[in-house]
């Protein structure tokens, strides 16, 4: 499967899924016009690749300083995807890095965690 990268912009954030390395990276901000035209062909490559996992560690880095709630519902989406994939016997693991100061952020990822508790999350607060 051929890797994906998007280019962040003001208001879309970089996604770096390298998937033949099982590392897949979302960072910056998230707030484009229309998040589902965004992120639709992201997480249709993310299930595919997922679909194709077999006893896989896949890393996941996100980084995000700043979405709004139409991110955060497709947010959902891409976090039930990596579930799913966590518990049909493949180890995910998420980095979720944010601003030590940024509480919204910190909140978030840990609603994810209860949410999505066959994830292993590690909270990684940085001075941004």
């Amino acid at each position: 499967m051929d890797n994906l990268y998007i280019n962040a912009t003001t208001t879309s954030p970089e996604v770096n899924f390298r998937f033949d390395q099982n590392l897949l990276s979302l960072s910056g901000e998230s707030y484009p016009e229309n998040a589902a035209a965004f992120y639709t062909p992201v997480i249709e490559k993310l299930r595919a690749y997922l679909a194709s996992c077999a006893n896989t560690v896949v890393t996941v880095n996100v980084t995000l300083t700043y979405f709004n709630s139409s991110s955060t519902k497709i947010l959902f989406s891409i976090f039930d995807a990596l579930d799913r994939a966590a518990s049909a016997g493949n180890s995910v693991l998420v980095n979720w890095y944010r601003d030590k100061e940024d509480e919204t952020i910190l909140e978030f990822g840990e609603e994810l965690q209860t949410d999505f508790s066959a994830i292993k999350f590690t909270d990684c607060p940085v001075s941004i």
